[in-house]
């Protein structure tokens, strides 16, 4: 309840609707044990009486009767009818859709069609037929309103749950043998309550309106009953000699509506699980930078990393996804990053450039000097002109990163155009010329096609020509033939090798296969727990790892030829970033930890070859 409460009044507008809302419901509480005039009693005597007379704050109206009174009387009786209104469409409307979306077929027909007609009519004039039909008074007009919107909480419940009805989980419990009632009960309705929670929670504010509009024409509550809409209605014949009683009423209204959408859109985020993690707000255009220090170079490189600390921080918790790397990469050469999944290389990439997403990313220590020059805050119109033009990207899924609704002709022409001021039917020539370099065959027909065209293999062909648009000195290539199969995945190892070696490239090739690592890059540097292990020379570190974890990641990968052998997994679990061990932090699943592995800094040591561990499997 306080992580909720915590991310609705987050968003400030959201709480800004709570606690008037809260002041206006309890208000309305309380209304019966306030010291108020009757809200019915007349005064003839005491009639359009201006604010603040006396014993009367708010003034009164035609009748002389106590504005205040009423107002707080006819605010409460507003607010349960909104609210009895929402509770009654958003139950009726959530059991139609479920039925409909769940069962389909001829059900869903006969049912949405139904739904279809009701939609067809106005809902104004559809509420005042039915108010029309069951006469006036406050009941018939609640379910007027309440009916009126039964058919949009049908919709979107439907179309929620035709997505849950065909989910894996539906089916595992069919064929565990649960009947229709006990899957809509235990299965599907506890994955569509949040959605009706929202739609009621950001409807409610309309309803009361509605009810409101049909008082204030005679059809909802009947004299002497106030309701807001009915002081509305009573005050209009004044609205030029006593304004007053019209405004008071009228900003009733508009306060209860404004702060009911306004805390309605806040629960609609505060329940979306992805605002935890930062991944409803929109990102910075760079990472932010909250570094105490700048550390000097420990070395040479055209890019060199030097201490690169990157943390995630979310509420209290900070995963700490970097913990002082520092790599170096030369000209021409190919650098192999590999770890488990979340060991930190794909965030130790993104931090080159400022690509991690704040929030809730945020670098808190290092430096990344490209030629020298640091990048780490730097301005972001110094980051925009290097990015793609110096530093270039291949992404791991190149059909998420490719806009959809693009041609991918389009997508490399604008790549270059960004960083060079060249005429459209030129970018368009070299966008071909690019296709034909990363080989997609027939390439002037292809720029015209779009992303979901072509296969996985051709896809990352066109990251990779992206990447190549402007010509680079580095490019970081973020697994980029994971989800390709054996043969497609040497192709792109080889055109890469093959660009590297004609253009001079220097790559960061991220991965977490080290029969990719050997085939194609110079160097390797081996993460745990988002800190550097082990590195050294491919060779020297494929034939004799010195870490622990290095020698278990060999072990891990099958050799062809090599008669049988046991491929034994890693025991245990990495280690959550959050909650690092002292120490080693692979100590938990290593043999050979001993009670020094777990105290204290274990540095990163050796020349060449350097490895981080008290007791490694060969000499660095």
């Amino acid at each position: 309840m306080s992580l909720f409460l915590k991310l609705l009044f987050r968003n400030r507008l959201a709480g800004f609707g709570a606690v008037v809302l809260g002041v206006i419901v309890l208000l309305a509480l309380l209304t019966p044990i306030l010291p108020l005039h009757p809200p019915n009693e007349t005064n003839t005597a005491n009639r359009y009486l201006r604010p603040l007379s006396d014993g009367h704050l708010l003034g009164t109206d035609h009748l002389g009767r106590d504005l205040l009174s009423r107002l707080l009387w006819g605010t409460r009786l507003s607010l349960a009818v909104g609210f009895a209104a929402a509770l009654i469409a958003g139950l009726a409307g959530a059991a139609i859709g479920v039925i409909a979306g769940y069962f389909g077929g001829r059900t869903d027909n006969v049912t949405m069609r139904g739904i279809d007609m009701l939609m067809a009519f106005p809902y104004i004039l559809l509420a005042l037929a039915i108010v029309a039909v069951l006469g006036p008074g406050l009941l018939n007009a609640l379910i007027a309103v309440a009916v009126v919107n039964i058919p949009f909480f049908a919709r979107n419940i439907r179309g929620v749950t035709v997505g849950i009805a065909h989910r894996e989980f539906i089916d595992a419990a069919r064929l565990a043998g649960m009947g229709h009632t006990r899957i809509l009960l235990t299965e599907v309705v506890p994955n569509i309550v949040p959605v009706v929670v929202i739609a009621m929670s950001t409807t409610i504010g309309w309803m009361i309106l509605e009810t409101a509009g049909l008082s204030f024409l005679g059809l909802g509550s009947q004299p002497p009953q106030a309701d807001l809409g009915s002081m509305l209605g009573e005050a209009r014949s004044a609205l030029i000699t006593a304004p007053h009683t019209s405004i008071v009423p009228g900003v009733m209204i508009l306060l209860i509506v404004m702060s009911v959408n306004l805390l309605g859109d806040g629960i609609r985020d505060a329940l979306d699980p992805r605002l935890r993690s930062g991944a409803l707000a929109r990102p910075m255009a760079a990472t932010r930078v909250e570094r105490r220090e700048v550390p000097a170079a420990q070395g040479e490189g055209f890019l060199r990393i030097d201490a690169l600390e990157t943390q995630f921080q979310v509420g209290r918790r900070i995963y700490k996804a970097v913990n002082k790397v520092s790599l170096d990469l030369q000209p021409g050469e190919c650098l192999g990053l590999i770890g488990e999944s979340g060991s930190g290389k794909s965030v130790t990439a993104l931090s080159v450039m400022g690509l991690v997403a704040s929030p809730p990313g945020v670098i808190t220590g290092g430096a990344v000097r490209l030629e020298g020059k640091d990048l780490i805050g730097a301005p972001y119109e110094l980051l925009r002109s290097l990015r793609g033009r110096k530093v270039a990207y291949i992404f791991q899924d190149p059909l998420s990163t490719l806009h959809p609704l693009y041609r991918i002709g389009d997508q490399l022409i604008e790549a270059i155009r960004v960083h060079e001021p060249v005429s459209h039917g030129e970018a368009h020539k070299r966008a071909v010329k690019l296709l034909e370099d990363v080989r997609i065959p027939n390439a002037a027909a292809r720029v015209r096609a779009y992303p979901h065209e072509l296969s996985g293999g051709m896809r990352q062909r066109v990251g990779i020509a992206m990447a190549l648009a402007n010509d680079p000195d580095i490019i970081i290539a973020d697994e980029p033939t994971t989800a390709l199969d054996v043969t497609v995945q040497a192709q792109i190892l080889a055109l890469l090798d093959e660009l590297r070696q004609r253009r001079g490239l220097a790559i960061l090739f991220i991965t977490h296969d080290f029969g990719v690592v050997g085939q194609l890059c110079d160097r390797v540097a081996v993460m745990y727990g988002g800190r550097i292990v082990e590195t050294g020379p491919t060779q020297d570190v494929l034939e004799g790892p010195a870490h622990p974890y290095t020698k278990r990641l060999i072990a891990c990968v099958p050799e062809l030829g090599g008669g049988r052998r046991i491929l034994a997994a890693i025991p245990g679990l990495p280690p959550a970033v959050d909650q690092l061990p002292e120490g080693c932090a692979f100590a938990p699943r290593c043999d050979k930890a001993q009670d020094a592995c777990r105290r204290g800094e274990i540095e990163l040591k050796g020349e060449t070859r350097k490895v981080r561990c008290l007791y490694p499997e060969v000499a660095p």
